[in-house]
């Protein structure tokens, strides 16, 4: 199946209706990355890669662009379109000049979500500041927490991540800097990120940082390990709360269930469109059909044809099943 360098609508607790942007070719592996994250959505990554200097399937500037001038006049409603996708965007040195260009065709606000392990280089902090919005992970203020969740490739600097996205939130481009705080659980007991100690060190830490936004939120689809779970609501929130009484309410955000928001868009290949949104992430059948704004009763038999030909499959999480990828 043909691989979509721009995806489809992505309906997104935080950021309203999105069209996704991936800039590392699938070809190169669907999981490819500088993390092997214990709460990814698409599985344990396969091939580590050290810099954007070992990334060997690059998508260039003129595919995006050329992809996206044709894609994203089908779409209505769109509120940022959104440099992500399978792999750390961050990754192609030609993200700027990409982001650049998408601007000057539909003039739609632009976030890049990245797991931030490059923000120490300042060619990729250049690169992320042509963004209106940077969305950086960032799960703990500790060393041995932080290599724990994110199991980093070699030469990933926790400190050196923590000063470069200082220096992010310092430029003075006119974009936000969102942090990402995602909280977790062991079904071991063995503690993660969500307790009294670490949330007190990641208020110092972030209070260092100083950045426009910050998201609390927990995992919602099957992790990589099993035994990595959401924390509970109340914890959320009661972190949540602590947060706001040290940077204000305008600040923080508590990412639950966001709203559901209207768009209109033109089906080209529903195959292709289902299959490029599994690889990018997990979906339920309800997320599925609303993510791509179409009848539910005609995604049943695209779902049927791609199990039967062994290209997604079902998975499980403890309370609903997800579509994924293979």
């Amino acid at each position: 199946m043909k691989s979509r360098i721009v995806y489809g609508p992505i309906l997104s607790r935080r950021l309203g209706r999105s069209l996704g942007v991936d800039v590392i070719k699938n070809t190169c592996s669907k999981k490819n990355c500088n993390y092997d994250c214990i709460y990814c959505q698409l599985g344990h990554v396969e091939l580590k890669l050290r810099s954007p200097e070992d990334v060997k399937e690059l998508v260039t500037s003129n595919e995006v662009l050329e992809s996206f001038q044709k894609f994203y006049k089908d779409i209505e409603g769109l509120d940022y379109v959104t440099f992500s996708g399978t792999c750390e965007p961050s990754l192609n040195l030609s993200l700027g000049k990409m982001i650049r260009g998408v601007r000057k065709i539909s003039g739609i606000p632009i976030c890049v979500i990245t797991n931030s392990s490059l923000v120490g280089r300042e060619d990729v902090r250049k690169n992320l500041a042509q963004a209106d919005l940077v969305v950086a992970t960032l799960v703990s203020g500790n060393e041995n927490t932080w290599r724990r969740i994110h199991r980093p490739a070699p030469g990933v600097d926790l400190q050196e991540i923590i000063e470069g996205l200082r220096e992010l939130a310092k430029a003075d481009s006119g974009r936000r800097l969102a942090l990402e705080v995602m909280f977790l659980e062991s079904e071991t007991g063995e503690p993660l990120n969500s307790t009294d100690e670490e949330v007190e060190s990641l208020i110092k830490t972030i209070r260092y940082i100083c950045p426009d936004e910050i998201e609390v939120l927990t995992i919602s689809r099957p992790p990589a390990e099993k035994w990595v779970k959401p924390i509970s609501e109340e914890r959320l929130r009661e972190i949540a709360k602590r947060f706001v009484s040290e940077f204000g309410d305008e600040k923080v955000r508590l990412v639950l269930k966001g709203k559901k928001k209207k768009v209109m868009v033109l089906h080209r290949d529903l195959d292709e469109e289902v299959y490029a949104l599994l690889l990018r992430r997990p979906c339920t059948f309800e997320q599925t059909w609303q993510g791509l704004s179409m009848n539910p009763e005609s995604l049943r038999p695209v779902l049927e044809k791609l199990l039967g030909e062994g290209k997604i499959d079902k998975i499980g999480s403890e309370t609903e099943e997800y579509y994924r990828a293979n």
